[in-house]
């Protein structure tokens, strides 16, 4: 059974935004089957947020990844290096 084949020319506004908000939710029911199909076959993995790698005077940190922090950009430009600002570890090795 197959549905009637219709003139969009002739729809009134109304059955014109009916039809639309139908198909919106065709298309919102079928994109959530297929996520969740995408979801059985490929578990997301969840990623470990990186732990800090520099701290500053003040207590702020930064992973070393992405964008240079502010307060580091700065320290850099007064003479201080990266490594003044590494996080020692317990036995004493840098992390």
């Amino acid at each position: 059974m197959s549905p009637k084949k219709l003139s969009l020319t002739t729809l009134s506004n109304e059955a014109l935004c009916t039809l639309r908000d139908e198909i919106a939710v065709l298309l919102n029911s079928r994109a959530e089957d297929l996520r969740r199909e995408l979801n059985r076959l490929a578990p997301t993995a969840q990623r470990k947020k990186a732990s800090p790698k520099y701290r500053s005077p003040n207590g702020e940190t930064w992973s070393g990844r992405g964008k240079k922090p502010r307060w580091l950009t700065g320290s850099l430009k007064e003479g201080k290096k990266v490594e003044d600002f590494l996080i020692v570890g317990q036995n004493g090795a840098s992390l």
